[in-house]
């Protein structure tokens, strides 16, 4: 099973930064610092950052999310490659529904493989709702809980012997990854996996993905640790 970020990894630039630049709200930069340093939690940290939203944008928050998103290159070829080895492809993202699933409605994706977390805009400012959050062995107040996702899926019977890959970029995909049987990572994720010695692949587009998996598929050894 491939658990895949979506902001960052699918998508070129991380969508709510890529929001939160456009709208520049007073504040947001020192909350993303925050964020990204770890001195708050990622569900503080975006909660807050769209707290100062005025829900009045909605129409050009959504309109902007979805129209301006540059997706990496190869990811189509990379679903169609998913599909034809029958590899289950989650994508599992600290990103908001009313981006997240337009984006993805372009490939071929079914909707119960896409986990996110939901925006609602009922009241003045947008308030973030969390259907995803840690289980009982995290404590990060991940927001959308990554590793609970992907422990949710070992725990079921039929899974006990699937291999997990982690596909990602950021300090929010850290914990998925030491969930993971083989990372394929980027920026501050492949730094994390030197640094905690978990077994990576570096990646810059889905071409060198699809590349990853055919070779390790040729040798035969998917998951053999470093390069």
């Amino acid at each position: 099973m491939i658990f895949c970020d979506f902001d960052g990894t699918i998508t070129k630039i991380d969508n709510i930064i890529r929001i939160m630049r456009h709208f520049d709200p007073p504040g947001w930069e020192i909350i993303k610092d925050d964020i990204l340093n770890q001195r708050i939690s990622i569900r503080d940290g975006v909660g807050t950052l769209f707290s100062l939203l005025d829900t009045s944008q909605q129409d050009e928050i959504v309109r902007f999310a979805v129209e301006k998103v540059e997706i990496r290159s190869g990811f189509p070829e990379f679903v169609a490659f998913c599909e034809k080895r029958n590899i289950e492809l989650l994508v599992i993202s600290g990103g908001i529904d009313f981006f997240v699933y337009p984006i993805l409605s372009r490939f071929n994706i079914p909707p119960k493989n896409i986990y996110c977390n939901v925006g609602s805009f009922s009241g003045e400012k947008v308030n973030i709702v969390w259907p995803y959050p840690c289980d009982e062995h995290c404590s990060n107040d991940c927001g959308l809980c990554k590793p609970s996702i992907i422990r949710s899926f070992q725990n079921l019977p039929d899974k006990k012997t699937v291999k997990k890959v982690v596909i990602g970029d950021s300090i929010t995909d850290v914990a998925a990854a030491k969930q993971a049987d083989l990372v394929i990572a980027r920026e501050l994720l492949l730094e994390k996996c030197k640094q905690y010695a978990l077994p990576y692949r570096e990646f810059h587009s889905f071409y060198d993905v699809i590349a990853i998996f055919q070779q390790l598929y040729k040798r035969g050894d998917l998951f053999d640790g470093h390069p």
